[in-house]
């Protein structure tokens, strides 16, 4: 037997299921369990896009030292699914762990000498237990839950909690899962040295922090950013943006006194129609938004076009996931930078914020309604599929309740009435950004038709050439604006030391920051800064010009944000060194330390 390993608090889980049987419960259960007892924790739900029967993992990170991007290597698999054994042997680090179902025989050539071997008869154990067919199955996934608890040393006490919140008024449940999970507990104490060499210890590390997915933070920011309108068209990874909206308006923009919505929510008949219909309600003064993905963008560029030429606030949030095309759907990339940044045919440029972290999600999604009125045009949020539909540990949102929204320039009727004539497209203030004004506001000033067509200063439709130029500088400046008002990058030091650094941006950040502490830990040090927004603002340009070699981290093949940097900031291209990982799987420390360390030594 090979010598196991001595992690306390440091390893990684995976589970390898069948879709549709349902252990994706069971499998955040642990997930819970872990984090429960004051430890960071992140789970990654790798799963089809096809129905069910198909396989499905679900890999849970434990670490100590709070490390919440994924990292190489499983040191203990949970595999209850035939047919991907062999890929999931072959998974396990070398003195790792293989936990299966040993109700048959194991065939010999799954079998490794360099790894352990845990057989557990699950489905014998089920049968002989329990007679409807369904339970069978749910059971059979918290007995393995139970197995692991034995194995790992979680407390029991932490289920327990556990269980009497998820069947709370269904209180009979608790008894036969709480009776799955001891049968399990019971047969590896019984039949295996428990704990085993990777185990957990309670710890306090999490202190009042949550777990919650990026799309549920997006749809609570939403609600508190103060829209009322929400049109989308079912996709994946986005949807639950829409439908965590509807939850959160249901439970906080109901009107007390007459019961009714204070809030609209419609599936549109395609993206197209989604996004034109949140064009409409921010033309009309209410604030609105929609979800969607890579497909969705594109379908929506034309619509997009529309909101920056006419100066419409609209809000997009846009979860990205692995294109061309269909794609890998239920796969990750950062792989829409690009197509959402200049959407649109003709000379567009789109204000993106990307946040990193389900607190982030919350808070630009609510900030990028008031960038949407404040600089009068489309704001799209840029998550992705392992922000949007992971779970992650974050600090407790916050919200300040004398809070005002921003509703930019927008002329009240009173102000209309003193003014000789309205210009809805002129620069009165030098900042490009012109006046508005809601429809209906005065009787007879400030009425005007929106369309994508050129018009003058005062809205009316020309095709003279001298106004049209004049209106495409004037958005320019109205960009240069935008640049004072989007988020400022994170810089991670006061001041730069080193001659290399690296850039990173959204979910790449977990990765990137672990990545940093492996290298420094081998004599290579590098600045970092994480880039939250685009247009960039002079700090961006500031931390490329005072280096002499940028590392940029980003999960797409065709390095986009490296090309964004190069073509918005006239960057050398020599100065910039991408370091990409597109294989629809979160980017881990360990592929961008091997990379950089690989440039750094003269290897290509």
């Amino acid at each position: 037997m090979p010598a196991g390993n001595s992690n306390v608090n440091d390893f990684v889980v995976r589970f390898a299921n069948v879709n549709g049987t349902g252990s994706a419960s069971a499998n955040f259960l642990f997930t819970k369990s872990i984090f429960r007892m004051g430890i960071p924790v992140t789970p990654k739900n790798i799963f089809p896009s096809n129905i069910q029967g198909l396989p499905t993992w679900y890999e849970v990170r434990v670490s100590e030292k709070g490390y919440l991007g994924r990292r190489e290597g499983i040191d203990l698999m949970v595999c209850v699914n035939p047919q991907s054994m062999m890929q999931d042997v072959k998974s396990v680090k070398k003195g790792g762990y293989f936990l299966y179902d040993s109700t048959k025989k194991l065939h010999d050539e799954f079998i490794r000498d360099d790894i352990h071997y845990i057989g557990i008869p699950l489905m014998e154990m089920c049968n002989r237990e329990f007679t409807d067919p369904r339970q069978r199955q749910l059971f059979k996934n918290i007995i393995y839950v139970g197995a692991l608890c034995g194995l790992l040393d979680i407390e029991v006490g932490v289920f327990e909690d556990l269980f009497k919140e998820q069947f709370k008024g269904k209180e009979k449940l608790i008894a036969p899962n709480m009776k799955s999970l001891q049968m399990g507990i019971d047969y590896v104490k019984e039949n295996f040295k428990c704990p085993l060499d990777i185990r957990v210890e309670r710890r306090d590390l999490v202190k009042d922090a949550i777990m919650i997915d990026g799309n549920s933070a997006c749809g609570l920011g939403a609600v508190y950013g103060g829209a009322t309108v929400a049109a989308w068209y079912p996709i994946t990874p986005s949807t639950s943006v829409a439908e965590a909206f509807n939850d959160y308006a249901e439970e906080y923009r109901i009107d007390p006194q007459t019961g009714k919505k204070n809030y609209a929510i419609v599936q549109a008949e395609d993206e197209l129609a989604a996004m034109g219909m949140v064009i409409g309600a921010g033309w009309n003064g209410a604030r609105a938004f929609t979800a969607t993905s890579g497909p969705g963008v594109s379908l929506m560029n034309e619509f997009l076009g529309l909101a920056y030429f006419a100066e419409v606030p609209a809000v997009l949030i846009d979860v990205q996931r692995a294109g061309p095309s269909t794609g890998m759907p239920t796969r990750v990339q950062q792989s829409d930078i690009m197509e959402a940044a200049y959407a649109s045919h003709g000379d567009t440029k789109h204000v993106l914020v990307i946040p990193s972290t389900p607190k982030e999600c919350f808070e630009m999604t609510a900030d990028a309604f008031d960038l949407a009125e404040q600089l009068q045009t489309p704001i799209m949020v840029m998550t992705d599929l392992d922000l949007g539909m992971n779970d992650h540990v974050s600090p407790p949102f916050e919200w300040d309740d004398n809070r005002n929204y921003h509703r930019g320039k927008v002329l009240t009727a009173e102000l209309l009435e003193h003014m000789p004539k309205f210009g809805r497209y002129l620069d009165v203030d030098g900042d490009g950004i012109p006046y508005r004004t809601y429809p209906g506001t005065h009787p007879t000033k400030g009425a005007f038709f929106t369309r994508g067509t050129s018009r003058d200063e005062y809205a009316v439709y020309t095709e003279d050439a001298a106004a049209y130029q004049r209106n495409m500088d004037r958005l320019m400046v109205k960009w240069e604006t935008a640049k004072t008002m989007v988020h400022a990058p994170e810089l991670y030091q006061h001041k730069n030391h080193h001659g290399c650094g690296i850039i990173f941006f959204g979910t790449s950040k977990y990765a990137a920051e672990e990545a940093m502490e492996l290298l420094k830990e081998q004599g290579v040090h590098l600045d970092a800064m994480r880039i939250k927004a685009f247009p960039f603002n002079s700090a961006v340009q500031q931390f490329i010009d005072a280096h002499d070699k940028i590392f940029v981290v980003e999960q797409n093949r065709d390095a986009q944000m490296k090309s964004l940097l190069m073509i918005e900031l006239g960057i050398n291209p020599e100065k910039l060194v991408s370091v990409l990982n597109y294989d629809g799987m979160p980017i881990t420390a360990d592929t961008i330390q091997a990379q950089i360390k690989n440039n750094l030594s003269g290897n290509k």
